[in-house]
C-alpha cells in the first residue's frame, strides 16, 4: 500500500506526508515538470515528473496505482478511472469518493462544463481554508488508521 498524490495542485501535501510517516506508508508525488520542486522530501517520499500535456500526471498515475493504493486528487474524472482499480480515492477537502458518488459527482462537472460553454459564469471551488486543512488531517488520520490496520 502507498499513497500517491495528485501533487500539481494539492494543498495538502504536507499533511500527508507528516501522516504517511506516522503510519510507515510511501508516498509518491506525480507532478508536471513545469511545477518542478527542489523540495528536500524524506526518504519515504518519491517524486515522479511528467512531461507537459493534458492529463499526463492523471495517466502516470493510473499506471503506478494499485489494488488498495490511497490516492488524493481532486480531479473527479481520475478518480473514476482508479475507483475500478480497488483503489481508495480521496479528495483534499477530506472525503472518499465511491461507485456511490462518483457518478453524481461527474454529471455536476459536465453540467458545469455544458453552463461554461455556453458562456454563463459558473462558481469555481471555494478557496482553501485552515479550517478544510484541519478537517482533512483528522479526516485523513481516521482513514489510515482505518485503511492500514485492516
Amino acid at each position: 500500500m502507498k499513497i500517491i498524490i495528485d501533487a500539481d495542485a494539492s494543498p495538502v501535501k504536507k499533511e500527508i506526508i507528516e501522516l504517511a510517516a506516522s503510519f510507515h506508508l510511501e508516498v509518491v508525488l506525480v507532478s508536471n515538470i513545469a511545477h518542478y520542486s527542489f523540495e528536500d522530501y524524506p526518504a519515504f517520499v518519491k517524486t515522479v515528473y511528467v512531461e507537459k500535456g493534458a492529463d499526463r500526471a492523471d495517466f502516470k498515475i493510473v499506471q503506478l496505482a494499485t489494488q488498495g493504493d490511497i490516492i488524493v486528487t481532486q480531479d473527479y474524472g481520475l478518480a473514476s478511472l482508479l475507483l475500478p482499480k480497488g483503489c481508495y480515492v480521496i479528495h483534499h477537502k477530506g472525503y472518499e469518493y465511491t461507485k456511490e458518488n462518483i457518478e453524481s459527482l461527474l454529471r455536476s462537472r459536465h453540467i458545469s462544463a455544458l453552463q461554461r460553454e455556453s458562456g454563463q459564469r459558473t462558481k469555481g471551488p471555494r478557496p482553501f481554508t485552515t479550517a478544510d486543512r484541519d478537517h482533512f488531517k483528522h479526516y485523513f488520520h481516521g482513514f489510515l488508521a482505518k485503511v492500514v490496520e485492516n
